[in-house]
């Protein structure tokens, strides 16, 4: 019996890739694909991102939560 094997390709990084890209906490644009509906930061196994750069994604995610340019929850239901 022969065993599949499953390649996967690896995801690379977004900010590795693409030198231009730049982690600011007041690009919100770029941060609502790093968070789900319901507010919490996807991780970096998901995305794709490299470790240094997912330190810096959930830093900025942090601190625009802080000064209320995220929310910290999804919506909420009514």
């Amino acid at each position: 019996m022969r065993i599949k094997k499953d390649f996967s390709r690896r995801k690379a990084c977004r900010f590795c890739m693409e030198k231009s890209l730049v982690i600011d906490y007041k690009d919100i644009k770029t941060f609502r694909s790093f968070v789900t509906e319901r507010g919490k930061i996807i991780p970096r196994r998901i995305y794709g991102n490299c470790a240094k750069h997912q330190r810096q994604v959930n830093e900025a995610i942090k601190r625009a939560r802080q000064i209320a340019l995220l929310p910290y929850t999804g919506h909420p239901q009514l």
